[in-house]
């Protein structure tokens, strides 16, 4: 079954199959800050690359919240192998997921 807008009452729609992303790992323990203060976009420079990931983008129809689904269990690349860095750039990555 297709992702569900539970909002607007209708089914996603697939906008984009393949779509490359990272998923970010913290850079170290913040003294005074809280994960849920660094998550998302609220302190980006918390985080740093970790994983490679490719999924389906779907968006609503009628009020356009995306998101991502369709996800493999293993992820392309890790931060530690040589073709990371390159991974990120051949397949476009331009969304980070800053939360664990």
């Amino acid at each position: 079954m297709k992702p569900i807008c539970v909002t607007c009452r209708c089914f996603y729609r697939p906008k984009r199959n393949g779509i490359a992303f990272v998923e970010g790992m913290p850079r170290g323990s913040e003294y005074g800050t809280t994960a849920e203060e660094r998550r998302g976009n609220r302190a980006p420079h918390f985080w740093k690359p970790y994983k490679l990931w490719i999924g389906d983008l779907w968006e609503c129809p009628d009020c356009h919240h995306q998101l991502i689904s369709g996800v493999a269990h293993l992820p392309v690349a890790e931060h530690y192998q040589p073709e990371f860095a390159s991974g990120i750039a051949v397949l476009g990555a331009e969304i980070q997921i800053n939360d664990c």
